[in-house]
């Protein structure tokens, strides 16, 4: 930075100038304050949460009753009994990415969100570059059985900023390799997986597609239906900038659709309860027929 040249003025400024000078100073210093508590604004049902760049658009996630995290590698240390005390609900957790690539983390907060009491479920990150059958087999080979995990998550979007594999494929090409990974997943996990995909990659790929599955839909700056063309869906992340007491740093936040009493419906099913009734005799669901499922939203 180049030094500033000596002012030519008087180095006595004139009472007038000094007032002028501290009511600016003061106006600035007001607006950073504000901008300040804007960007930590919590929301009405979590206190201690916040969001470093809140939209305006996504302003009815915060007012929904149950929210959640997606964790990565990239979040560090994550202190799980925080989280969990902070109102964590849920939190998806990557696993594996391709066909040789596992999150370095992915164990450690599988484990951490257990002992903690976080209901918790991992997701697969397609490569487009590699064969399905790879991907679930890798994925099968890395995430443990566990009955009580939730579903399973493909994630599906274009990855136009990697190195290797920036392509995309065609539609019916990227729709026979979800299929049968999500098929696969089933198989491991004993539970329908739910997909989740971004607004280009739905309108280009899954429009119209995969409508028995549940879906968490990417949206950052406007409510979902106003990007994504008569989508039901059971997730939404909402920020990629979200403040969450055991994390450092921005982490993406989500919500589920419904209620506390919907939110236990899916803990005891593994299904969204609005489709309890069309599942009910295919065996998808779990505990659908039994007093377990409707007890749970008592």
């Amino acid at each position: 930075m180049k030094p500033r040249r000596p002012s030519r003025r008087s180095k006595a400024p004139s009472r007038l100038r000094q007032a002028l000078t501290a009511v600016r100073f003061g106006a600035v210093a007001v607006l950073a304050v504000g901008l300040a508590s804007c960007a930590i604004a919590p929301s009405s049902r979590y206190p201690a949460k916040g969001d470093a760049r809140p939209h305006a658009g996504v302003a009815s996630a915060h007012r929904m009753p149950i929210h959640g995290v997606d964790i990565s590698k990239w979040q560090g240390k994550v202190d799980w009994a925080a989280l969990q005390q902070a109102g964590t609900k849920f939190a998806f957790i990557k696993a594996t990415e391709g066909g040789d690539h596992v999150d370095n983390r992915f164990m450690e907060n599988w484990y951490g969100a257990k002992r903690a009491g976080v209901p918790r479920g991992a997701y697969h990150f397609v490569y487009w570059c590699r064969p399905a059958h790879e991907q679930a087999m890798w994925f099968k080979k890395n995430v443990p059985q566990d009955p009580e995990a939730l579903p399973p998550v493909l994630d599906v979007e274009w990855n136009g900023e990697s190195l290797n594999c920036p392509r995309k494929v065609p539609r019916e090409q990227a729709l026979a390799m979800i299929d049968l990974m999500l098929k696969e997943m089933e198989a491991h996990t004993g539970k329908r997986p739910i997909i989740y995909t971004d607004i280009t990659f739905h309108q280009e790929i899954l429009e119209g597609a995969f409508n028995d599955y549940p879906y968490w839909i990417r949206s950052t700056a406007a409510e979902p239906h106003h990007r994504y063309n008569e989508r039901r869906w059971t997730f939404w992340q909402f920020t990629t900038t979200g403040r969450v007491p055991g994390i450092s740093g921005d982490v993406d936040r989500n919500t589920f659709y419904g209620t506390d009493n919907q939110w236990r419906m899916f803990l005891a099913s593994n299904c969204d309860p609005r489709d309890h009734a069309r599942l009910k005799n295919t065996g998808v669901c779990s505990n659908l027929g039994s007093s377990e499922v409707y007890a749970s939203a008592e």
